[in-house]
């Protein structure tokens, strides 16, 4: 794969305007549905595309094994070869992307009409695959020969770097089709969501937070993911209208929102009894 290296610089002024007008509702404008595959020992839906497949991982004992969830049924994704898999997204065409390990290193993938094609950063200690568009644009992070965690794009063959400017980490988790991408980094030692539009950054912190990570993004530019508020994590969905709703399961202990698709149905994980397992939000 070829490299171009480009360093992203415009930053927006720290825009709280979205979300500071809306505080968090506890409120639950959702039903849930739990997600685990037969036999798992705990689930992490990541993905859903427009037609509902969901992707995510999960494991049995030891073994932690990508999954597609397509019409009630469970299939397996394991890349050949690799000491685990995890599916992260699925596109309309039912391209999946994600991660496996092996040798001792991690990669990304792409799973195209039954066929892996491995995702390596040129000199990347590891590569981590975490979104992908209906035009096959991907992103994801990767950690540099020094342990630094850099987001990154991948379209038309061109692999471009991600840095939130002054951030020590930065990781990119979503794209959709416009093109925006979503993710998070730290600055200062605190952890903060991020949009990238058109090459500028804007800053997504909930109300109270401590702590946030965007996770997902849809075509309609709603985002998801997970904040540490009062000591106590929360799934949340941050939709392109500035209203912000927490995305907690009844019981949880703690949760996080993983993945949007255009109709606003959610997937994610959460806590409860010690075990973790997926679910399925919708309103």
């Amino acid at each position: 794969m070829q490299q171009h290296m480009q360093l992203v610089t415009k930053v927006s002024p720290l825009v709280l305007g979205l979300i500071a007008a809306v505080m968090p509702t506890s409120a639950q404008p959702f039903t849930f549905t739990t997600i685990d595959p037969p036999g798992s020992t705990f689930t992490f839906p990541f993905g859903i595309n427009p037609q509902g497949d969901i992707v995510g991982h999960y494991a049995v004992g030891s073994a932690v094994h990508g999954f597609l969830l397509k019409e009630g049924t469970y299939t397996a994704i394991d890349v050949p070869g690799a000491a685990a898999t995890l599916a992260r997204r699925i596109s309309p065409q039912g391209d999946i992307v994600g991660i496996y390990s092996a040798g001792g290193a991690n990669h990304g993938f792409l799973l195209h009409e039954g066929v892996f094609t491995a995702i390596d950063f040129p000199g990347a200690m590891a590569t981590f695959a975490f979104g992908i568009n209906p035009q096959g644009d991907i992103v994801g992070w990767y950690i540099d020969g020094g342990g630094v965690n850099h987001g990154f794009l991948l379209s038309s063959g061109g692999l471009t770097s991600i840095d939130f400017p002054g951030a020590t980490l930065t990781r990119a988790f979503g794209i959709n089709p416009r093109g925006d991408i979503a993710g998070f980094y730290v600055l200062g030692g605190v952890t903060h969501g991020f949009l990238l539009r058109k090459g500028v950054f804007t800053t997504i912190d909930p109300p109270g937070s401590t702590s946030t990570l965007v996770l997902g993004i849809n075509p309609q530019g709603d985002v998801v993911g997970n904040y540490v508020g009062g000591g106590v994590s929360h799934g949340f969905v941050l939709d392109h209208q500035g209203t912000f709703t927490n995305v907690d399961p009844p019981g949880a202990t703690s949760a996080a929102a993983t993945g949007i698709n255009p109709g606003g149905d959610i997937v994610g994980f959460y806590a409860t009894g010690g075990v973790t397992h997926g679910f399925l939000a919708q309103r």
